[in-house]
């Protein structure tokens, strides 16, 4: 095996990513800059269109409309969360439903913000390019929707990359759209916020994972009243991205391909060795212990064990998968050519090069925390900051009325 280090030394969060985990602050649009008192494009597809937003609305009605939008208008306000990580770029809008919301837009791209990143530390001009492309879309969604209320997170690739805070700024500057390079751990609490309702109801601990396109967070939880209780996690630098780029992607015969496999499972236990060495006791006296993934990995896989032609998010979400059907998925996607990888159902081009690192991260897991069953998430980060979202904007209303009630009494 290659004397390969996870590529960590620059992982940092920007000045907002410091902050203790589980603060939600009141993120509105603000208008992007305009130098030298340009006028914005009408046109969105075209290049000199900065006309999105991030923080506050930005109604071409002039400050009246803007002003009007921030008034309350009830529970059918809109929200929204941008998630954006090493490999893609999400964004979810939506308007509370009781104690659950309804999407009302959605947005995803693979973008690979950190491709090459492992290996020169910085976002490559491409990278950035396409990552902005994606940006402006989601920029004009949020405009069109009238968006109240959102926040816009950047996660491992920001907070690895050297030049991460001028491409932030850049993005503030070209969309409106203000991301905040949040930490690892807060970036694995709203996972787990965002998915934890699709575990299986037993009693016990249960483990949650995100494998993203930088890095793995992994959280040992236990039931709570209605957000479980953290009892443990880990972040390594391993994510689908990472992974592929540090170990290579030489696989040009059946014996390359088990070699670097194996490679890549080897680098991923080693990094997960602390956490296992933890979380061993929790599982020791359970008769059933319960894992919950949620990443693109986990959702392609269980779209090729239900042996879908095209992925369908209704099938895959919330879906118990036998474990030991997701390990002999990944043992022959570990042994396919890229091109054989690629003309299967529900991977292509896209996914071709990166679900193994996926399928090592996977099986990784599975040997740490040796459930059964998987549970499947088609859900996670996005899901958990429009919750906080809306949860402390609730709690805000509370106690705004609690004060009104104190002086008309």
């Amino acid at each position: 095996m290659a004397d390969i280090s996870p590529p960590d030394g620059n992982r940092r969060a920007g000045k907002r990513g410091a902050e203790k985990s589980g603060k939600v602050a009141d993120f509105r649009y603000r208008p992007p800059s305009q130098p030298d008192g340009r006028k914005r494009d009408a046109n969105p597809r075209k290049r000199g269109d900065r006309n999105a937003s991030s923080r506050q609305d930005t109604s071409r009605q002039g400050s009246s409309r803007q002003d009007k939008a921030f008034q309350p208008q009830g529970r059918r306000q809109a929200y929204a969360a941008l998630d954006l990580g090493t490999n893609n770029c999400r964004l979810l809008i939506a308007r509370p439903s009781g104690e659950n919301f309804t999407v009302i837009d959605a947005f995803s791209r693979v973008v690979r913000l950190g491709e090459g990143l492992a290996n020169s530390g910085r976002l490559s001009d491409d990278a950035m390019e396409r990552t902005l492309g994606a940006l402006h879309i989601c920029a004009d969604k949020l405009r069109r929707r009238n968006v109240h209320l959102a926040r816009s997170v950047a996660t491992e690739a920001c907070r690895r990359a050297e030049n991460s805070e001028a491409f932030i700024e850049r993005v503030r500057q070209e969309t409106g759209i203000a991301l905040d390079i949040i930490s690892a751990e807060e970036e694995a609490r709203l996972a787990v916020l965002g998915c934890h309702v699709l575990l299986e109801g037993d009693d016990g601990p249960a483990v949650i994972f995100d494998i993203g396109g930088g890095s793995t967070e992994l959280v040992l939880i236990e039931p709570g009243e209605k957000v479980p209780h953290i009892l443990d996690w880990q972040s390594v630098p391993w994510g689908v991205v990472s992974l592929t780029d540090s170990v290579g992607r030489s696989e040009s015969n059946a014996e390359d391909r088990a070699a670097r496999y194996a490679e890549m499972r080897q680098l991923v236990a080693d990094s997960f060795a602390g956490f296992a060495g933890r979380i061993a006791g929790h599982r020791a006296d359970q008769p059933r212990i319960r894992l919950l993934g949620t990443s693109g990995t986990v959702t392609t896989l269980a779209s090729l064990h239900l042996e879908l032609p095209q992925y369908d998010r209704r099938a895959v979400d919330g879906l118990v998968v036998p474990s030991q059907s997701m390990r002999e998925i990944s043992a022959r996607l570990s042994g396919m050519s890229f091109e054989e990888r690629g003309g299967l159902p529900c991977i292509g081009q896209d996914r071709a090069d990166l679900v193994v690192a996926g399928c090592a991260i996977l099986e990784s897991i599975l040997d740490i925390w040796p459930a059964d069953r998987l549970g499947v998430a088609d859900r996670g980060i996005r899901e958990g900051i429009l919750r906080s979202l809306m949860s402390a904007e609730e709690q805000a209303n509370r106690r705004l009325n609690r004060l009104r009630e104190g002086r008309n009494d």
